[in-house]
């Protein structure tokens, strides 16, 4: 492990916060005494499950796992881990691609909070159109009792079934309608947080308009768990919309791509979200995707899939009335070449099954990547990203698909003799090339452990600085999240 790498609460001699510390095992068995076995879980005990990330093999097992289901405990755990210096790992549904929810220092050193078991919504008011909700809820639980409330929330994503809003918050989330609400961060009203000493920090506002000083909570979403431990939050909600109207558009080119971009934000005042999959990862996913017959002819094409929602009910257009109407004259125009409009829910979901590209997470050797850039320039850097990657490892199949209407762009690299050492490699290839056109290394799934060492390829050495300004006072020993962002 090089100096870089090392982690933040290595406990080595040049590390001032080390020297007070104390046998880490007194944490557990302190933890063990205070809140019962049935809370603390050790050693051999704690499940593969929360020590493995997303598409990867289990990983370095902690010390021990806790499973926290009150404030209380949460403030007592951190109470005494900060006490002790015993790093902790705040978990929530473990579907991020960096790496920034499981342990990662050797010797089992690290304890695991979950907050799995406090979950639920508190209180859905109709008034203010909020919901104050625990940071464990799954996102679909949560998405269906706001639609039986006769509400919607702004935020959805493929790992609705498994993500919690804790861990959507924690890494700004954005997903697949950030172009009509934004990202997690413009979701979030109130938060409540606790700190690495245990102090529990309320502030479950409700008001949409409260500028009483520093907006504290813009700290903690997407700080991924390093300045303290979401519990609580109050979001916004939205009318419920109709049932959306989905299409899927075959166009010519990127440059097409990006004209109907603007064509569909000055046309379809309802739209929802503007998804975009490359030639390759349409062909791909079509030809392995089980019991999901493509909506449209492969081609060399890119595809374009739309959808349109009217809040609330009686509205006078129609969404699926204007969005035929849209693609009826973007066909005439010869704007769209090809146009695919679902008849019904199944329909609209085979085609939310296509974007989604779960097929491609059989590939071998799969390196995920989750990058922003100017709308303009996406298509760019995806030439010279393949080109580059082709260059390395001419056997590699690169597939390119994303939001795109928010600059976000998704790459799954697939390398079949990729040694698991060279992985940092086809980092450095990517990473290059979002350096070097000015693009950010993370648009949705945060830093975490893995884009650690590209931080500087994205923020500059003043912003790293104040980061680490910050993680210092808010966490002067160093345990929490360890090793991440910084």
């Amino acid at each position: 492990m090089s100096a870089s790498d090392a982690p933040i609460c290595a406990g080595n001699a040049e590390d001032p916060r080390s020297a007070a510390r104390v046998e880490p095992d007194s944490a557990v068995d302190l933890l063990i005494r205070e809140l019962g076995s049935d809370v603390v879980t050790v050693g051999a005990e704690v499940d593969p499950r929360y020590f493995t990330a997303y598409n990867e093999p289990p990983g370095i097992r902690p010390r021990s796992l806790v499973r926290a289901n009150s404030v209380a405990q949460i403030a007592r755990v951190l109470e005494i881990c900060n006490r002790l210096g015993q790093p902790i790992v705040p978990q929530g549904g473990l579907t991020g691609l960096a790496r920034g929810a499981v342990p990662v220092q050797a010797e089992h050193r690290e304890i695991v909070v979950a907050l799995e078991r406090y979950a639920g919504v508190e209180e859905i008011d109709t008034d203010a159109a909020t919901v104050t909700v625990r940071a464990g809820t799954v996102l679909q639980s949560l998405q269906q009792q706001v639609d039986e409330a006769g509400f919607s929330l702004g935020i959805d994503l493929g790992a609705r079934g498994s993500c919690q809003i804790g861990g959507n918050i924690a890494t700004n989330a954005g997903g697949n309608r950030a172009i009509r609400f934004g990202m997690m961060r413009d979701q979030v009203l109130g938060l409540e947080v606790v700190l690495a000493n245990g102090t529990v920090v309320s502030s479950l506002n409700k008001m949409l308009k409260n500028n009483a000083g520093y907006d504290l909570k813009h700290l903690f979403i997407g700080s991924e768990g390093t300045l303290g431990i979401i519990t609580r939050a109050v979001l916004k909600l939205h009318p419920r919309p109709e049932t959306p109207a989905t299409a899927l558009c075959a166009v010519a080119d990127y440059g097409a791509v990006v004209r109907l971009w603007r064509r569909a934000r000055e046309e379809l005042s309802t739209i929802v979200s503007f998804e975009v999959m490359w030639p390759g990862f349409y062909d791909y996913v079509t030809h392995h995707t089980p019991d999901v017959a493509p909506p449209l002819a492969v081609a060399d094409c890119f595809y374009v899939l739309l959808e349109c929602a009217a809040p609330g009910r009686g509205m006078d257009a129609i969404p699926i009335g204007s969005l035929e109407d849209r693609l009826c004259v973007w066909l005439e125009q010869g704007l769209i070449v090809d146009a695919a409009l679902a008849a019904s829910v199944r329909q609209a979901q085979a085609m939310w099954t296509i974007r989604e590209g779960l097929a491609i997470d059989a590939l071998p050797n799969l390196v995920n990547f989750d990058v922003s850039l100017a709308i303009g320039s996406i298509d760019q850097f995806a030439v010279r990203c393949a080109r580059a990657l082709k260059a390395r490892w001419p056997q590699s199949l690169n597939l390119f698909f994303g939001h795109i209407g928010d600059s976000n762009v998704h790459i799954g690299v697939s390398i079949a003799d990729l040694a698991q050492d060279e992985v940092h490699l086809v980092d450095e290839v990517v990473y290059g090339v979002v350096r070097e056109m000015g693009g950010s290394i993370s648009a949705e799934h945060g830093i975490g452990r893995l884009k650690r060492p590209f931080l500087g390829h994205t923020r500059s050495a003043p912003e790293i600085e104040l980061m680490r300004i910050v993680k210092q006072a808010l966490d002067p020993r160093g345990i929490l999240n360890p090793g991440k962002v910084l």
